[in-house]
């Protein structure tokens, strides 16, 4: 996600509120280019000095969430995997991916999609699955409904507990910069490593 793209999806935020946070994570889950984990935490830190509330903000977001994750439902059931196939393109759901997502929901059925809103590449694919699957939809909306709350509440707590304590962090960073660059050198080799790690899985 490019910073470009980040700052058009703050900057509507900002202007609109509570209504753009809506599309946006309904947009986010459908499978678009949307940020999702990094708009809930701002929208989380906004709660504390901002126009936004942290009670409106997890409605918000829920609500959000579930209409995503519901259209997503109904299109998986309506259309089915061979469209998936040849559109799922344009909205992250790459063969890849979907053969990913299709494993982890033989394995462990209809809770993918209570837990699969912390696994990227699996989350937007569950609910299209849910579909294909025929899983009833009062089934499908409470295991959907107890994973989609449990995540916006993670990540808008996480990022009201960074806005609470955004001087110290601010300061610390002064005091201590060599430290901070260091951990930052640290953090991204990690990532660097991680990231070897799936890539050189995949291509096995």
């Amino acid at each position: 996600m490019s910073i470009s793209v980040q700052q058009t999806i703050f900057d509507l935020l900002a202007q609109y509120g509570y209504i753009a946070l809506y599309g946006l994570l309904a947009l986010g889950i459908i499978g678009l280019p949307i940020p999702d984990e990094t708009l809930m935490t701002f929208v989380g830190s906004l709660t504390v000095y901002g126009p936004l509330t942290f009670p409106g903000s997890l409605a918000v977001t829920f609500a959000g969430t579930m209409t995503g994750m519901t259209v997503s439902y109904a299109l998986g059931k309506r259309v089915g995997k061979p469209f998936l196939y040849r559109m799922g393109k344009w909205i992250k759901l790459t063969p890849a991916r979907l053969t990913r997502a299709e494993l982890w929901f033989q394995k462990y059925g209809i809770w993918t999609v209570s837990f699969s809103y912390f696994i990227p590449g699996v989350r937007h694919l569950s609910c299209y699955l849910a579909g294909i699957s025929g899983v009833p939809l009062w089934r499908y909306l409470l295991y959907a409904g107890v994973g989609a709350f449990v995540w916006c509440l993670t990540f808008l707590t996480l990022g009201r507990l960074i806005g609470n304590n955004l001087g110290v962090l601010h300061d610390f960073v002064k005091q201590h910069a060599w430290l901070a660059a260091i951990a930052a050198v640290v953090l991204i080799a990690v990532g660097v490593l991680i990231y070897l790690h799936y890539r050189r899985k995949a291509k096995a």
